[in-house]
Formats: C-alpha cells, sequence, structure tokens
C-alpha cells in the first residue's frame, strides 16, 4: 500500500490536522519543513514533535495514545523516597542546558541510536536561548549525572528526552521537575509515547483527541506560566 505524507512547506509551518497521521508507523504526519523557532512552537501547539535519524528528511509525529503525566499526581514509590531523602546530588534548573542534552545523545548514541542529531542539537539549544526550552541537571561533586529536558509553553512542558549516569538521578530529574511544574501551576507533562519507566512514576495513556483538549485548554500561549529564573 502506497504512504503519502505531507510534505511541509520550507517558509511556512503548514503542517496538516493530526488525524491526517498514519497509524503504522504510529503517528507519522509530514515530513520536510524547518526546526527554526517559530515552525517548532507551532508544531508543540499542534500536539506535533520531530523525530528522525541521521540522514532522513525531518519528519514529523503525533502518535495515538499519547503518555502524560499530571505533575500533581506523580508517583513516588517507597524506596524512592528514602532515595529523596538521602541523595548527596545537587539539583539546579536551566544550568546547563546544552550539557544535559548533549549527554541525552551521547548515551543513546552507545546505546540503541539517536534521533538527537547535529540539527536537533542547534535547533533546542536555540529555544532554551530564546526562553522555550528548559533542563534540569543532577550533579554529582561536580559530574552532570543525570537531567531532563523540553519545551515549556503556557501551561504545559513537552519533557524530549532524559538521561541518568548513575541509579535513580534520572528519576530525580524527573520528580524534581514536576515538583517545580505543579507548584508553577503547569497542569501537564507530556511524555510523547508510552515508556515503562515513565509509567512506574504515575504516567498514564490518553487518546489523542482528548491530548488535544488538553493543548486548546492549557497551550493557548508559547509564553510559559511558570518563573524559570
Amino acid at each position: 500500500m502506497d504512504i503519502f505524507l505531507h510534505q511541509l512547506n520550507p517558509v511556512k509551518a503548514d503542517f496538516p490536522p493530526v488525524s491526517e497521521a498514519l497509524e503504522q508507523p504510529n503517528g507519522l504526519l509530514a515530513f520536510a519543513g524547518t526546526l527554526n523557532t517559530p515552525t517548532l512552537l507551532t508544531a508543540y501547539q499542534q500536539g506535533i514533535f520531530p523525530w528522525f535519524n541521521e540522514g532522513e528528511p525531518i519528519l514529523w509525529w503525533s502518535p495515538d495514545p499519547r503518555m502524560i503525566i499530571r505533575p500533581e499526581s506523580l508517583h513516588i514509590s517507597r524506596s524512592m523516597k528514602k532515595e529523596l531523602r538521602r541523595h548527596n546530588y545537587q539539583i539546579t534548573i536551566d544550568q546547563n542546558f546544552s550539557g544535559v542534552m548533549h549527554q541525552c545523545r551521547v548515551l543513546r548514541e552507545h546505546a540503541e541510536g539517536t534521533w538527537i542529531t547535529n540539527q536537533m542539537e542547534a535547533a533546542y539549544n536555540q529555544l532554551h536561548r530564546e526562553g522555550y526550552a528548559h533542563s534540569v541537571e543532577i550533579t554529582d561533586d561536580g559530574e552532570l549525572v543525570g537531567g531532563i529536558y523540553g519545551l515549556a509553553m503556557d501551561r504545559m512542558f513537552f519533557g524530549e528526552s532524559m538521561f541518568s549516569k548513575k541509579t535513580n538521578a534520572s528519576k530525580l530529574a524527573i520528580i524534581y521537575l514536576c515538583r517545580f511544574l505543579a507548584e508553577q501551576g503547569i497542569k501537564i507533562l507530556d511524555c510523547q509515547v508510552p515508556n515503562p519507566h515513565l509509567e512506574s512514576l504515575g504516567a498514564i495513556r490518553i487518546p489523542r483527541h482528548l491530548f488535544m483538549k488538553y493543548l486548546k485548554r492549557y497551550c493557548r500561549s508559547t509564553e510559559s506560566v511558570a518563573n524559570w529564573n
């Protein structure tokens, strides 16, 4: 069976409705376009994100179901609560965005491969410089050992990737992130696709149409309600 994908205009982000995304591969919607800031912000507000390998055209996705975490409902196991009380890590926000993103890339390159290409690194570092992308860093004696990064718009945070070089470091990062998001009035943490690691923390799967309703309610502006300073 032939597969027809929408080709994006290189100048204008003319995304098709997410209802046109393919069932197989799940959520593939469009290709081409650019990774500049206006295009990326438009994509996320419409429930779409880029995901592609080196050497491929830019591919845009909107999977169904979608995985999310409600920050105030994060599940923390008894063992993890003990870890929170006794850890000696330093936890910071936006102190080393480029380092977090690069570690997410490097660790995946050494394992199953990564979608975090040079092009993606440049685009998201630019989003960080413009105040849209943010990170949580876990540092142990000066060494970056865990973290998570993503985009914040209005009352939503769109998680992109996380990494861990020491046991539970990435869990600490997402727990700290969720506590911060809840305090700041952010309602939804988008986790994109199902992941057992995130499910253990209370992430749930929802149908795409419900996720789109959340976007209309909680992502009306590109400016985050959170104080990231």
